[in-house]
């Protein structure tokens, strides 16, 4: 039998499709053992402290398990106590790499694989229609609709407009993808170039990762979307963002760190940047006495744009998939590597 534990809320339609790959995988899922959700689709849930009953009988279930579909969240080192049978995580989150790192679980014999691809269409909606959102002006319109006022303008369009995406993996190339759709000149920057065709990646030209000013500053708008790694805290300092066109809109739907929080305010305040699209922050939750908060130019979201109400459909396609290549000893997708930190 490969036993699999569900270690995060997963609902019976998906736990039965986990079932069904092959006449030899068990799940056990145990609601009182894992974290409430606060919302659908939820994998983190509410703060859970196990009795010492439950710590026995979790302890037990991960010594069983040969498989983790997600880390559990109330006690990620519960894995390096009682997991040393277990093979293979899959976790729903693409951005691993801060919590295991922090947690230590690269001890783990266990490998590790991410949601990578599974979030990329809402993410790249959303980014989509922060774009749009600044083109229409919604800042003005949300400032008028608050003082009762009704007073006509004129908005812009993105059409023929810039789009800079910084990293083109799987949310950034659909970000592309749907920004090309609607008639925007979108470039992009990747960490190798090298042989690669820029129309493959939805693209007119490609950039290195060591050359990311030099194309933010041809940008009417920027869309962050590489992960956090050694390499990308702080990538977009305060000479960074000088840089950038007057007028411009940036989006980040990567990680906090990547951007310079004072920088950024200050080129919200002071120029050149005319607006901000921000579902990440360096702390989360973002500090109530945040400058940001209540600045008419930003539309800050709770990291929350990824969570698609189809999100646990996916994240069941993608597992699937990876126990089925499990079982036969093949590769499994989206292998997540330490060195690499994604």
């Amino acid at each position: 039998m490969t036993d699999v534990l569900i270690c995060s809320y997963l609902e019976e339609e998906h736990r039965q499709r986990i079932e069904a790959v092959d006449p030899t995988v068990r799940v056990t899922f145990e609601p009182s053992l894992i974290a409430e959700p606060r919302y659908a689709c939820d994998h983190v849930g509410r703060r859970l402290e196990r009795d010492t009953e439950q710590r026995r009988a979790w302890g037990e279930r991960m010594r069983n398990a040969d498989v983790l579909f997600d880390f559990d969240y109330s006690d990620p080192t519960s894995l390096l106590r009682d997991g040393a049978k277990v093979l293979w995580v899959q976790a729903t989150s693409a951005g691993i790499g801060q919590f295991v790192a922090h947690h230590e679980l690269q001890r783990s014999q266990a490998q590790f694989t991410t949601a990578a691809g599974v979030h990329a269409r809402p993410l790249a909606e959303f980014a989509l229609w922060g774009m749009l959102a600044f083109a229409s002006e919604y800042p003005t319109a949300r400032r008028q609709q608050r003082a009762g006022r009704w007073q006509r303008f004129a908005r812009g369009e993105v059409e023929g407009k810039t789009l800079a995406v910084v990293g083109l993996g799987s949310i950034g190339r659909t970000v592309a993808r749907l920004a090309s759709a609607i008639g925007m000149r979108v470039i992009g920057s990747k960490r190798t170039i090298d042989g690669v065709d820029p129309a493959s990646l939805f693209v007119e030209r490609l950039f290195p990762s060591n050359e990311v000013v030099p194309m933010i500053a041809q940008a009417d708008y920027v869309c962050l979307a590489v992960p956090h790694t050694k390499e990308t805290v702080g990538l977009l300092d305060h000479e960074a963002l000088q840089a950038m066109r007057s007028g411009s809109v940036l989006v980040n739907i990567g990680r906090g760190s990547l951007v310079d929080e004072e920088a950024l305010v200050h080129a919200l305040r002071e120029g050149p940047l005319a607006g901000a699209v921000l579902d990440v922050a360096p702390v989360e939750p973002l500090p109530a006495e945040h400058p940001l908060w209540s600045m008419d130019n930003v539309i800050v979201f709770p990291h929350s744009a990824s969570t698609s109400t189809r999100e646990n459909e996916r994240l069941t396609d993608l597992f699937c998939d990876n126990l089925g290549r499990l079982m036969r000893g093949e590769a499994l997708r989206n292998h997540y590597v330490h060195e690499r930190e994604y």
